[in-house]
C-alpha cells in the first residue's frame, strides 16, 4: 500500500543525517533537480527532522504534502514550491521502485597546495587610474534571459558552455552600458554570479550554494529568523555559500571575467572579489564547516590562500584595480549584539567582541595583500545593499571603522557616503595620505538620477578633505548586488554613470585635473 496519497518524482532517504549536519544540503541538491510542482520523497530516521524540515518547507516556499511515520522512519513528501493535486485519474511520473537515492554528504576533493609567493606570476603593467575618475562598484543589473539561464544552471539543468554564451552577450550589453555613459573604468557587471559573494562556492571545491532560506537549521528560532528576513525585504532565495570539506581553487575565480572584457574595450578594467573576512563569515557553519576545519580561523588560512592565488593571476592579467569586498564590516561595528545573529550580507555566524573581530579582520586585509602591489588593490565597504529600502540598513558614521581603513593594505577605498545612513564624511580627512577615496556621488537605491550639480557639490566635500588628486567618483554600492533581487534598472544604471561622467568634466576642469 503506498504510504503517500501522490507518488513522489524522486525518492530519497536521508537516514540519520539531521538538518544541522548536512540533511539539508543533501535535500538541496534532490530539490533543485526538480521541475516546480514536482514531488521529493524524504525519509529519516532522525528524531529532530520532524520538527525542523516543516519549519524549513514554510521558510523556503516549499509545501509539505504528506507526513507519515512507521516505527522509526519518518516518510515526507515535500513539493517544489506550491502543490496542485493532479486530476483525479492522471497518471503521475513517479519514481521507479527501487530507486530510491541515499544522502550522502559529498565526498571532499583534495585540498591543492599553497602557492608560494615566488611562484605566483608577477603583475602586468595596466593603465593608470586618473584623479576623478567615474567607475561603478562592481555588479549590474542582469537581462531577464540570463537570470533564467542563472537559475537553471544553479540547478543543473544547463551547461557550463551555453550559460557562458548568455553571460557573454550580457556582459557585452554591460560593457557598451558604461562606454555610452564615459567611464573611465569598466568592469564586466558581475553578469556570471549569482551575487557579488556567493558565487565563489560555484567556482570552488567543497563548497556548495545553498538558499539563505534553507539554513534555518543553523539558527536558534527558525520562525524569528523567517520574520526577520520578511521584514528585512531579504529574499529567501539569496543563496549562501556553504563549506564542506578544505575549500581549493581548481579553477579561477574571476579571471576568465577579466579576459573577457579586455576582448572588448581598452579601458583600464576592475574586478571585484569578495573579501577574505566576508568569505570566512559568510562560509563559516556550524556542524557543517567543522567537519572540515576546527574552528573558522582555520578556515580563514584557506580563504587567504585561494583569494592570493586569484589576485596574482587577475594582475598578471593587466587588470588595473582588485576590489575586496568587506560589507560585513559595518555589521560588525553597528549590528545588533554579538550574541545574536544577523543576515547582513549573509553574516550568520556570532561574532566575537568588536575590536576582536576588527583586528580579525585587519590580520586577514594583510595577509591577502602581503607582496601585492597596492595601488592595484581596493577595499569597498558599505552598509548593505539586498533592497532598496533605507530603513532597514545599517547606518552610522566611518569613525568605528577608521583605524581599520587606515590600516587596510589597499590603494584605494570605495566608501557608501551618498545616502545620510553613512554619517558626516568629515571623519575621514585623518585618512593617510597614500590612499584614494572613491565616494559614493550616487545613491543606487534611488530611482531618481542626481543632477550634475548635486554630483559636483558631493564630491567637493571630499575634494576640500583630501585633495582632488585623491578622490575618485562611484555609485554608493553596485546595482545588484543580488542577480535575482536588482536595486535599478539598467536603464537607471547608466543614466546615474552618465550624470557622474559629466560632473568629472566639471570638477576636473575647476580643479586643473582636465
Amino acid at each position: 500500500m503506498p504510504l503517500h496519497p501522490y507518488p513522489p518524482k524522486v525518492r530519497f532517504d536521508g537516514g540519520d543525517l539531521d538538518c544541522g549536519n548536512g540533511l539539508l544540503l543533501a535535500i538541496r541538491q534532490q530539490m533543485d533537480r526538480l521541475e516546480s510542482g514536482e514531488l521529493l520523497e524524504i525519509l529519516s530516521t532522525e528524531i529532530s527532522v520532524p520538527q525542523d524540515l516543516p519549519a524549513w518547507c514554510r521558510l523556503t516556499g516549499n509545501e509539505l504534502v504528506h507526513h507519515v511515520q512507521t516505527g522509526r522512519q519518518h516518510a515526507f513528501l515535500v513539493s517544489k514550491g506550491k502543490f496542485v493535486a493532479p486530476p483525479l485519474g492522471a497518471t503521475a511520473n513517479a519514481a521507479p521502485a527501487g530507486t530510491t537515492r541515499r544522502a550522502v554528504m559529498p565526498a571532499p576533493a583534495a585540498a591543492r597546495p599553497v602557492v608560494r609567493p615566488s611562484a605566483a606570476p608577477p603583475p602586468a603593467p595596466a593603465p593608470a587610474i586618473a584623479p576623478l575618475a567615474v567607475l561603478g562598484v562592481g555588479s549590474w543589473p542582469r537581462p531577464a534571459w540570463l537570470l533564467d539561464a542563472l537559475q537553471r544552471r544553479l540547478e543543473g539543468k544547463l551547461d557550463e558552455a551555453t550559460f557562458e554564451s548568455f553571460a557573454d552577450d550580457a556582459v557585452r550589453l554591460c560593457v557598451d552600458a558604461q562606454r555610452r555613459a564615459g567611464v573611465d573604468v569598466v568592469c564586466d557587471g558581475e553578469q556570471r554570479r549569482d551575487s557579488y559573494a556567493s558565487f565563489v562556492a560555484s567556482r570552488l571545491d567543497n563548497c556548495q550554494l545553498v538558499p539563505i532560506g534553507d539554513l534555518v537549521a543553523y539558527v536558534d528560532h527558525p520562525e524569528e529568523f523567517a520574520a526577520e528576513l520578511q521584514a528585512l525585504d531579504v529574499p529567501p532565495t539569496v543563496r549562501h555559500p556553504a563549506v564542506f570539506g578544505p575549500l581549493s581553487r581548481p579553477r579561477p575565480i574571476a579571471v576568465h571575467e577579466a579576459h573577457f572584457v579586455r576582448t572588448l574595450c581598452d579601458l583600464p578594467i576592475k574586478v571585484a572579489l569578495p573579501g577574505p573576512y566576508l568569505l570566512t563569515r559568510t562560509m563559516w557553519l556550524e556542524c557543517v564547516s567543522d567537519r572540515a576545519y576546527r574552528d573558522r580561523e582555520a578556515l580563514a588560512l584557506d580563504v587567504v590562500r585561494v583569494l592570493r592565488e586569484e589576485i596574482a593571476e587577475l594582475l598578471a592579467a593587466g587588470v588595473a584595480l582588485v576590489q575586496l569586498d568587506e560589507p560585513v564590516l559595518s555589521e560588525v561595528v553597528f549590528g545588533r549584539s554579538r550574541e545574536n545573529r544577523s543576515f547582513m550580507c549573509g553574516a550568520l555566524g556570532k561574532r566575537l567582541e568588536t575590536n576582536a573581530e576588527l583586528s580579525f579582520a585587519g590580520d586577514l586585509l594583510d595577509a591577502v595583500a602581503a607582496g601585492f602591489p597596492r595601488e592595484r588593490l581596493a577595499m569597498h565597504v558599505c552598509r548593505g545593499n539586498w533592497t532598496p529600502d533605507e530603513s532597514v540598513a545599517l547606518a552610522g558614521d566611518y569613525g568605528p571603522l577608521l583605524p581599520l581603513l587606515s590600516r587596510a593594505p589597499v590603494g584605494t577605498l570605495f566608501l557608501e557616503l551618498c545616502t545620510p545612513r553613512a554619517g558626516d564624511e568629515r571623519v575621514l580627512a585623518s585618512l593617510p595620505r597614500d590612499k584614494r577615496v572613491g565616494v559614493g556621488v550616487v545613491n543606487q537605491k534611488h530611482a531618481e538620477v542626481e543632477s550634475v550639480a548635486a554630483i559636483c557639490a558631493k564630491a567637493e566635500k571630499l575634494i576640500a578633505l583630501l585633495g582632488a588628486e585623491r578622490v575618485l567618483l562611484n555609485p554608493d554600492c553596485g546595482f545588484a548586488t543580488f542577480a535575482t533581487n536588482p536595486i535599478s534598472s539598467a536603464a537607471v544604471a547608466q543614466a546615474k554613470l552618465a550624470a557622474m561622467a559629466q560632473a568629472a568634466q566639471v570638477l576636473r576642469a575647476r580643479h586643473g585635473l582636465a
